[in-house]
This record gives structure tokens, sequence and C-alpha cells, in this order.
């Protein structure tokens, strides 16, 4: 079938085969992208989600996002959260106690994980994270998601070290899963325009592929609706599948739509082509039936809001995410969401589904009969 919009017969050809199990190509996959069939694509993805999780039941985490820092020589076009190195009116790095701190008012609020990712901080080596990372375990117990790929990669060249040792060193000073950010389009023409100091497509997923060979648990993410195409789309789900057929390393995927506001790609992106709600569900949708070896898809309601969030829950979604006690990056870009613990449970009740807390590897904290 041709990738251009696809028909309304076409379409449901394309999603019947999806049930019944073939693998949803490349091509099927941009002309569900292509066409305006929400209801039926979002449909089939809520049928396969139950397939994958229990039907009746939408997952959540208590989690904290720390920034350690907003100091960062790469200088993405994306980006409104990042000071440049000398910048001492508006860089920081945050000490220990401050870090602490954080750590004690997310164990308080019943969170049983923090994820922690800041700039490509000149100065900070391997030994800085390994104290960092050693302090923090000797005195808390709480899951470290922690330092995306593009971090790893910079930590390793900072400290002249291999990717490999890095990862196995800072897992054994307490990391213990790594988070998907900095995979923005995991297609070098749109990595080059966006972020050329960052990491390439291969050196994103070979530190993914590293870690996942060692035992680390990791999440993929997409951040679109910028300057990619829909076939680039679907270019970076094909990346992850490919990986996830050979690790079987990642454990969800989250995709959010491009923040506009306070960086310097809001003046190369017309307004009149930011992503709707409408492109948000559909695109969620569609990676639930491309990525069909991921387990988990979980919605974005930190970028779409609340309610956007919640009707995520029947477009694919098995889960809403973290409570995000703290947020910066998108809050820069001038996205401002926030809940509560009781807001996603009435959240999760008011959809008709049973609300269950997890942790980061998806086990059962508590669940709300």
């Amino acid at each position: 079938m041709s990738a251009g919009i696809a028909t309304a017969s076409g379409v449901a050809e394309i999603l019947e085969r999806t049930l019944a199990g073939e693998r949803l190509s490349d091509e099927n996959a941009l002309a569900l992208l292509r066409s305006r069939e929400l209801l039926a694509v979002g449909r089939t993805a809520n049928e396969i989600r139950g397939r994958k999780t229990d039907p009746g039941r939408v997952t959540f985490v208590v989690d904290r996002n720390i920034n350690y820092t907003n100091i960062c020589s790469v200088r993405c076009e994306f980006c409104a959260f990042s000071c440049d190195p000398g910048d001492i009116r508006q860089g920081y790095l945050l000490p220990k106690p401050v870090l602490f701190k954080k750590i004690e008012e997310t164990l308080a609020l019943g969170g049983t994980g923090i994820l922690m990712q800041g700039g490509h901080h000149p100065d900070l080596g391997f030994a800085y994270y390994d104290d960092l990372f050693r302090s923090i375990k000797a005195r808390y117990q709480i899951h470290l998601h922690a330092l995306s790929p593009s971090e790893i990669l910079h930590i390793a060249r900072r400290s002249k070290m291999t990717v490999p040792e890095t990862i196995r060193l800072l897992h054994k000073a307490g990391l213990d899963s790594i988070p998907g950010g900095g995979a923005e389009i995991l297609v070098d023409r749109v990595r080059h325009s966006l972020s050329p100091r960052k990491a390439t497509t291969e050196e994103w997923l070979s530190v993914m592929r590293e870690a996942q060979r060692l035992g680390l648990s990791t999440t993929a993410t997409m951040m679109y609706g910028h300057i990619e195409t829909l076939a680039e789309r679907v270019e970076h789900m094909r990346r992850i599948r490919e990986l996830q057929d050979e690790t079987a390393g990642f454990r969800a995927f989250i995709s959010w739509t491009f923040q506009r506001d306070g960086n310097r790609l809001q003046e190369k992106v017309a307004e009149e082509t930011r992503p709707t709600p409408f492109d948000y569900l559909l695109t969620q949708a569609v990676s639930r039936l491309y990525l069909d070896n991921v387990p988990h898809i979980q919605a974005s309601w930190l970028t779409q809001g609340l309610k956007i969030g919640q009707l995520a829950l029947a477009f694919g979604a098995d889960d809403i995410g973290s409570t995000m006690i703290e947020e910066n990056v998108v809050a820069s870009a001038g996205t401002h969401f926030t809940t509560t613990t009781e807001e996603l449970v009435h959240l999760i009740r008011a959809f008709g589904k049973t609300p269950v807390q997890r942790d980061t590897y998806y086990s059962q904290i508590k669940v709300w009969e």
C-alpha cells in the first residue's frame, strides 16, 4: 500500500492486519500518521495495549526530576533551560546539601526514585558522578534513574574512558537505570540541525546498547513537532524497535511535542506547524502499534496537560507517567503543568481504571481499589 494519505478502508486493512499479529511496516506506519482516522487508530492501539498490560489498570510513579546543573556546552536549538559555561549570573551546579534535601522531600512524599539529568558541564568528569552517586546511595534507599546517553558520552570523553567502562563504573557507584533523554529524533539530518555538538544517532543507540548489555534497564523517548518529517518520526521509532529486537532493554516509550517558548528553534518552526492534541494522540497511538516489542507506552501530561494526558489513556498508553514533583526543562520552554498523587489517582479513576503506583521498574507499590 502506498504511504500517501490512506483511505478509511486502507487504514482499516492496516489495522486489521496489525490486530492479527502482523508487524507494522514503516510504510504503513507512515500511512497511519498521514491519515485522519484518529479514532480507528486509537481503538486499535487501545486493544493492543490491553493485550500487553492489564486493561483495567493504569500505572504512575512518584518521583522527582532533579536537574543538577544547567551549565552546558552543547547549545541545542530547542533548549530554553541551559546556560553557557562561564555564565555566573544564571548558571548553577547544585551542591550536595541541596540535592540531599530534594531527595528527602521526595521520600517524604512517598517517592521511590529520582530522575537526575543536567547539561554537558565541561568541568565535570567521572570522579564527580562517582562521588555524587555513592554519597546518595550511602544516605538513601532510592532508585537513581540518571544521565541521558549524551551525558554519559560526555563523561566518557571528558574522563578519557570507554563508554562500557563508564557505564559499568557508574552502575557500581549507584546508577540504577538510564533515561531516554537526548534522543529527540534519531535521524542525523535532524540532529545536525538541532544539536550538532550532541551525540549522533549511532552514538545515542550505542550507549543504550552497552547499558542494556550490562543489565541496566532504560527508557526511550521522542521529541517531535519541529523540523522532522513524518517519515523521520517513523525512522526514529524503527531505530528504537531494531535495538529492542536486539537487546529487549527498553521498558517504556515516551513521546512529547516540541515546546517552543524561549529557545532559538521557535524562530525556525512556524506556529501553524505546532502539533495539535489530535497530532499528539495519533502519534502516540501509532507508536503503540509500531513498537510491538516495547512493554509500556507512557502518556505525556507534562507537555499536553492533564486532560489530554487522561485522554491519551484511550490511545495506547497504559501509564500516565510521574507526579513530577519538580521539573525545570519543559517549564523553561513555557509549559507549566503540575499535578499530585491525589490528582492522578482521581484522573485514572474518572477514566474508569484502577490507579496503581509503581516503581521505576514497573513493580507495584500501591493499588487504589
